[in-house]
């Protein structure tokens, strides 16, 4: 049976979302998909699986009129085979609707009820015409009186504009295939507000989660006014985080890169500045949130308005059981002990990677002056960081100014922001190891980026791809989701929801440093290809890009490894030879021993690797 039996090209055009005071058009699809499995459990009551949950509700046409009243609920989460979960706790969702009758041949769809916070004051609001909705993939149907062959049953699946054909993963690591197969889902799933959001529990954009989210979809489908939108959104409506707050630059930075376009920069510049808090910098270059600088007129500057939540530092989510007041599995949370201290590791890894960024869209903008400032910043500040803010007798960093004590994320986000010199590298990489996944789903973006960049894609991969205990993504669907969740499991974040899209944090590392297929130069003019694909003993890779579609496979094969590489027209890319390659031919044509890298132009390309 195919999956999809309509898809409606609903523009719903005419639907207009405010943002920044402006009415913004955007394409809101419609899909009608078909049950993968209906299962009759008693007289009137059957039970019906469409495979993956989608927002959206349930389209029902009957072949014949219904005059009695029908039960029909809808859920995330299965209590037994064959029954929804009618309290499946957190915010997992579940409804229970009764309608008094079903007319013959006309579609009907429930009347769902509205959730009070993700509907409230500061959540995305959908348009009137799309009506109330829910994350659901599975329906019950009770009371039915007429032969359930007399219904076409739809799940009502809404969901922005998506190409599901501009992107593919497959290889030797079947959970790695499905934990792909999971976020890309994810991505187009929670693509329905037009927004990036940080899932249903509240509907509203955060810059951290948008971040990951925008990475993920930019490494799914070649369409970036989700983005846009998103990054145009966090201008006037920050959030209270430090850190989420130094994503900003991130975010517009990414859409440059893989775009092109310079607009979004000139339009925000002086607002990405303030973004960046380099006014609460020290004499030294350090920044903290606790600075004098950071008064309500700097507050209002940076967007926020009178009673919104203070700027603080977060580190990771959720912190400790001693923070929250929650009854977690951890009583660290995903802080893995983490001492904030007021000039602290992560805040200012965050600010110095602000500064890089911000010089490279100085550079843009064509701005040489301030390009040259935020150059000499970034390198008194790493400076600043490698001397005050590292354990010199361990070779691990300490998680801030005053502190004794070092965590993972001290030592993760330095690694995957090339603040760590060379001599250290051995040691944080071990810690970084040691420590496991101890962190959160969102901590896991910054985990995954720093191993594989600093050659520990072994470990990477096996993070990836693991199946023991409940910290990983596989656990996900071992639960029963279909996208990826607020947290590992409900027992480290209870109010969890399990349609969060920051959880997708493998889907953008395999194709952005596992396959290391990157934007080198503005709107992939050229691109950069540096895999670093482990222990897998082959895969095929399909990128989107604004100038088409990259295809990449490699197999091994004894004491070789061959990639064909495809580059669509109007593109060049940069190959990195692999570090372990004693000779390499391209196109049987050997290449230089002295060349790290090899060009490849528009068209078909075979590399030979001799290990």
């Amino acid at each position: 049976m195919k999956k999809y039996i309509l898809l409606l090209s609903l523009t719903l055009a005419a639907t207009q979302i405010k943002a920044q005071n402006k009415a913004e058009e955007f394409e809101i699809k419609t899909s009608l998909i078909n049950p993968q499995k209906i299962s009759k459990i008693g007289d009137g009551h059957y039970f019906i699986d469409f495979g993956k949950a989608f927002f959206g509700n349930i389209e029902i046409t009957s072949k014949t009129k219904h005059s009695d009243s029908i039960i029909l609920r809808l859920g995330e989460k299965l209590e037994l085979p064959n029954k929804i979960d009618r309290n499946p706790g957190g915010t997992i969702r579940f409804q229970e609707v009764t309608i008094n009758n079903l007319p013959a041949n006309q579609p009907t769809t429930l009347q769902l009820k509205a959730d009070k916070r993700n509907t409230g004051p500061n959540a995305i609001k959908l348009p009137k015409e799309i009506g109330i909705i829910m994350p659901f993939r599975y329906l019950e149907i009770e009371n039915l009186k007429v032969p359930i062959e007399n219904l076409t049953i739809s799940q009502k699946a809404i969901h922005y504009k998506f190409n599901d054909n501009a992107s593919s993963f497959s290889s030797s690591n079947k959970i790695m295939d499905s934990i792909w197969q999971l976020c890309k889902h994810t991505i187009k799933a929670t693509s329905f507000m037009g927004y990036y959001v940080d899932g249903d529990r509240e509907r509203i954009p955060y810059e951290a989660d948008a971040y990951i989210n925008q990475l993920s979809h930019y490494s799914v489908d070649n369409e970036y006014t989700i983005a846009r939108r998103t990054n145009a959104y966090f201008i006037d409506n920050p959030t209270w985080p430090t850190e989420w707050l130094l994503h900003t630059v991130l975010m517009f930075h990414a859409d440059y890169m893989y775009t092109g376009d310079v607009e979004p920069l000139k339009a925000h510049y002086e607002n990405l500045k303030l973004k960046m808090l380099m006014d609460l910098e020290r004499a030294d270059g350090l920044i903290s949130s606790k600075s004098p600088n950071l008064d309500e007129a700097l507050v209002a500057k940076l967007g926020f308005k009178k009673g919104d939540k203070q700027i603080q530092d977060i580190i990771d989510w959720p912190g400790a059981q001693k923070d929250t007041g929650w009854k977690v599995a951890r009583p660290e949370g995903e802080r893995d002990g983490y001492e904030i201290v007021p000039v602290n590791t992560v805040v200012n890894s965050f600010y110095y990677y602000n500064l890089i960024l911000m010089a490279d869209i100085a550079t843009a903008l064509n701005n040489s002056g301030d390009a040259i400032l935020f150059k000499n910043k970034a390198e008194k500040v790493k400076e600043a960081i490698n001397s005050k803010l590292f354990n010199h007798e361990k070779g691990y960093y300490l998680d801030g100014e005053t502190s004794t004590h070092s965590s993972l994320h001290a030592n993760m986000l330095p690694l995957a922001f090339d603040l760590v010199p060379e001599k250290h590298i051995k040691t944080v990489t071990e810690f970084v190891k040691s420590r496991g996944m101890a962190c959160s789903v969102y901590g896991a973006q910054y985990l995954l980026e720093g191993l594989y960049k600093y050659n520990e894609e072994k470990y990477a991969s096996a993070l990836i791809s693991d199946t023991i205990g409940d910290r990983n993504w596989w656990n996900m669907i071992k639960v029963g989701s279909t996208m990826t969740m607020e947290a590992w499991d409900m027992k480290y974040k209870p109010n969890s929801d399990w349609n969060h899209a920051w959880g997708t944090a493998p889907l953008n590392a395999i194709t952005r440093f596992m396959w290391g297929i990157r934007p080198k130069t503005p709107g992939f003019e050229t691109a950069t290809i540096d895999p670093k694909l482990g222990d897998l003993a082959f895969s095929e890779i399909k990128v989107p890009t604004k100038k088409g579609f990259i295809y990449a496979e490699h197999k091994k094969e004894d004491n070789k490894t061959v990639y064909k590489i495809t580059i669509p027209d109007g593109m060049q890319a940069e190959f990195t030879k692999p570090k372990n390659a004693s000779k390499v031919s391209l196109n049987n044509k050997k290449v230089k021993k002295k060349s790290a890298s090899v060009m490849l132009k528009s068209g078909v390309h075979i590399i030979v690797v001799l290990h």
